[in-house]
């Protein structure tokens, strides 16, 4: 088994391909860890963009790469990721990346250009960036903000030359040595993840809220509301409408003789509808006008 720690840079530009802005990864960077954390080899690579057509210039400043450096050295995306999957190759190995944020890269490039956004090729992975953030001290206000790679390596005490950073395999060197400096067998098991089937389509997925009375996925005609007060079922007046992406309609129970303004807010996750209702009490005036209609 080896551990992979990977590091991408990318240009988010505008594509006429897609019609939107995107992320293009234009490098690779990798290094292989041994059982014993030792660096057995390194993986480098240089991708020309077929997505889009320049570098932006924010993306010029962050890595100091070039166009020039691009067409000399850069090669297809679907050649360069054949490469390092023969490189990186091996059932038990585990990919490592500072974030998940280059696996959401990674898997919309894929889409692209495979036409899927399954990495055949990675059936492990750890989100490092998380693994690190549980040896470092922070108080209760900010124990969840995410860390900084060089915030990181200081507060591990190692050395990084900040020029380097922001060049794919020099942030792999960092991400390693402070993965290094906190290796614990036990407690890293509990930090890998399985990459199934479902896997990279959960992290493209983008929850929504439902707001179509012809969907399939929720009907709020047949959804059963019960009264906040006694738990009761609650009859619905009228016709549920619409209003900010909740499904909004008066409902009454008849137990408590109150009447209500429901507001429910279905929203679609990969696995499932996740509801949430808040309910408002109608000024009596208004709920005797309505159940006298």
């Amino acid at each position: 088994m080896y551990y992979i720690i990977f590091d991408f840079e990318w240009n988010n530009a505008y594509s006429h391909i897609v019609h939107n802005f995107m992320n293009e990864i234009i490098e690779i960077g990798a290094v292989k860890l041994d059982e014993k954390l030792n660096i057995v080899d390194t993986f480098k690579q240089m991708i020309t963009p077929e997505l889009t057509k320049k570098l932006s210039g924010r993306c010029k400043n962050l890595t100091g790469i070039t166009n020039e450096e691009l067409k000399e050295n850069g090669i297809r995306f679907k050649d360069a990721f054949s490469d390092f999957a023969r490189w990186s190759a091996g059932d038990n190995n585990v990919f490592m990346s500072w974030s998940n944020s280059d696996l959401y890269v990674l898997s919309g490039n894929f889409l692209q250009h495979f036409g899927n956004c399954k990495v055949d090729f990675m059936r492990n992975y750890c989100d490092v960036q998380k693994y690190c953030m549980a040896f470092v001290k922070r108080d209760e206000e900010h124990k969840n903000n995410q860390i900084a790679l060089s915030k990181c390596a200081e507060e591990f005490g190692v050395e990084v030359d900040t020029e380097k950073l922001h060049r794919a395999l020099a942030d792999c060197y960092v991400t390693a040595e402070c993965f290094r400096r906190v290796f614990d067998r036990e407690k890293l098991s509990g930090y890998i993840n399985s990459c199934d089937s479902s896997f990279f389509e959960r992290l493209l997925f983008k929850p929504y809220y439902i707001t179509s009375f012809n969907s399939s996925h929720f009907d709020i005609n047949s959804y059963e509301l019960n009264c906040p007060s006694c738990g009761k079922p609650l009859k619905k007046c009228d016709d549920f409408t619409v209003q900010n992406k909740a499904f909004k309609g008066a409902v009454k129970c008849r137990k408590c003789r109150r009447t209500y303004w429901a507001f429910v807010r279905a929203k679609k996750t990969y696995d499932d509808v996740v509801v949430k209702t808040r309910f408002v009490e109608m000024n009596k005036k208004r709920a005797r006008r309505l159940n006298n209609s």
